[in-house]
């Protein structure tokens, strides 16, 4: 079992905020156990600057960080100097040196001591780059000559070998196409130190032994998988509705008890005030009688009063314990494309890649997942089909309004706000329209008049979508490339809501299986050129594909 002294990692205390004066985080203390740990949380909650502050890269104003052993970090922003040598960036380009020096002859005593023990240096650097699916990569090659999903197997390769004692990574399979996500996982499901990694890949979280929920400035763990954590906070937030609803029933049975007795003593008030005049009281007794009753209506309402003030007290802290909920409802009838209608062709396309690709019509609302491995042109036929690239040969045609959602969010004017952009992309539609709608996409009332500029990146993904939604003309052919790669849960699920109540046509690249499975996809297309017809998910009529 786990103790504060025995813990691979132990914040306390911990603040930090950012040069502009915005907090990031405060006074938050945790203790990270042994296995592999899943750091989850919205976008913006801190998940990326607590690792920074636990990697060392950011310094915190006030707490401290205590890791025990050596520590290893993968940050999401990896940057790479592209001439570097593959075997400088493993950090094995002296061993390697040394071992081949002494192979040639040389007895020189720095070349025994640069190597130490590690004379199978080599075979074990090209083992771990074939569990990561780098067999192909030399050693002696440079980092320009790979990819950029390769250069982040490539870092973590270099901190396997390494073998520290906790390793912590950031977003790691953003940029991983699905057989290195596999890959990734079973690396990491064979690494017997600690693991903290933050990722929104819900395939990795449900391989993680504990979760911790960084919500609120604080972080809160959870044993088990993310299917485990989840099952968890459905029954806590069960528990915590029933309890909202008999807590706010008895606040609105404390109002009336108070009226009540309100209108009670009023009423006692007035049957007093006619006895005096009906002489049935003399001056004294009048006197004494209203006296009382006021002592009494006093104490009345004091403890009327008092029970309401506890039952609030009570509703607040079950509303606290309520989650948010963030759930988008909107309805898209000007999206709607007859099942009949053709949507797009493809005929004797060729991409600028040299890819040649098999003809494609699609029709009515199919919903088609692009897939394939990264460098196999998915970001390019999408571009193709958006006009925004020229094909090398053939054509790409689009018969009906077609919008389109790139990796980069860029569609939006960081200066001006979410409604003035949505109406900037509608400009003949009704203001108080475009209101009702934009709070559908949950920026409601003042939110929607936020500067681009301040939304979190959960926050601009929803505005971009909202936009492209709610452009005129409606779009009826929508094109997304990877669109939950920057997005937490809370947003990908915003995402699948959204995507409920479009009606129009959609093609999708994305990695993403979980999420695929949740949008209604008809049609699966795959670029791999030697895909087979299907894949261990799917049946071999349900997918198809493109290479000609």
């Amino acid at each position: 079992m786990t103790t504060h002294l025995s813990a691979p990692v132990l914040c306390t205390g911990l603040t930090f905020t950012w040069p502009d004066g915005t907090p990031a985080l405060r006074d938050l203390s945790w203790t990270a156990g042994d296995g592999r740990t899943g750091l989850i949380g919205n976008n913006g909650s801190g998940k990326s600057t607590l690792l920074k502050l636990i990697a060392g890269r950011l310094t915190p104003a006030a707490g401290s960080v205590r890791v025990t052993g050596e520590l290893g970090y993968l940050p999401q922003d990896l940057t790479l100097d592209a001439s570097l040598p593959v075997d400088v960036v493993l950090g094995v380009a002296k061993s390697r040196a040394a071992l081949h020096a002494i192979e040639s002859g040389d007895a020189d005593e720095r070349h025994f001591t640069a190597l130490g023990d590690d004379w199978d240096v080599e075979e074990r650097t090209h083992a771990t780059l074939a569990r990561l699916g780098l067999g192909h990569i030399g050693l002696d090659r440079t980092v320009g000559d790979i990819s950029g999903g390769e250069a982040v197997l490539l870092r973590l390769a270099a901190l396997l070998l390494a073998r520290p004692a906790v390793l912590l990574l950031d977003e790691p399979t953003n940029n991983l196409d699905r057989e290195a996500r596999t890959r990734l996982r079973r690396a990491l499901a064979d690494y017997r130190g600690t693991v903290i990694v933050v990722t929104h890949d819900r395939e990795l979280l449900d391989h993680v032994d504990q979760i911790a929920e960084l919500r609120d400035g604080a972080v809160r763990s959870f044993g088990g998988n993310l299917t485990a954590y989840e099952e968890t906070v459905a029954a806590e937030q069960e528990t915590a509705q029933q309890a909202h609803a008999t807590v706010r029933a008895g606040v609105a049975r404390q109002r009336r008890d108070l009226l009540a007795a309100q209108t009670r003593q009023a009423r006692s008030a007035r049957y007093g005030k006619q006895a005096f005049a009906d002489n049935r009281l003399d001056k004294a007794a009048a006197g004494t009688m209203k006296r009382a009753a006021q002592v009494s209506r006093g104490k009345q309402q004091a403890v009327h009063e008092e029970r309401l003030t506890q039952a609030h007290q009570r509703l607040t802290a079950a509303e606290e314990r309520l989650r948010d909920d963030d759930t988008i409802r909107i309805d898209l009838p000007d999206t709607a494309v007859p099942a009949h209608r053709t949507v797009l062709t493809l005929e004797g396309l060729r991409l600028r890649t040299g890819r040649t690709l098999d003809d494609l019509r699609v029709h009515g609302p199919e919903r088609i997942a692009l897939t394939g491995r990264n460098g196999t042109g998915k970001t390019t036929l999408l571009r193709t089909v958006a006009g925004e690239q020229l094909p090398a040969e053939g054509r790409a045609t689009v018969h009906v309004p077609l919008r389109y959602l790139p990796q980069r969010l860029d569609l939006l004017d960081d200066d001006r706000s979410i409604f003035d952009n949505v109406c900037g992309l509608n400009p003949h539609a009704v203001p108080n329209r475009i209101r009702a709608q934009l709070a559908r996409f949950l920026f409601k009332a003042h939110r929607a008049d936020q500067p681009v500029a301040t939304l979190s990146g959960g926050e601009r993904f929803r505005a971009t979508l909202a936009a492209l939604l709610l452009a005129n003309p409606a779009p009826q052919l929508l094109l997304m490339d990877e669109p939950t790669n920057n997005l937490d849960m809370a947003s990908t699920g915003q995402l699948v809501q959204a995507l409920a109540g479009y009606r129009g046509a959609l093609i999708i690249a994305s990695h993403d299986e979980h999420f695929l499975s949740q949008i209604g996809i008809t049609r699966w297309l795959s670029l791999d050129p030697a895909a087979a017809p299907g894949t261990p998910d799917r049946q071999a009529d349900d997918a198809q594909t493109l290479d000609d």
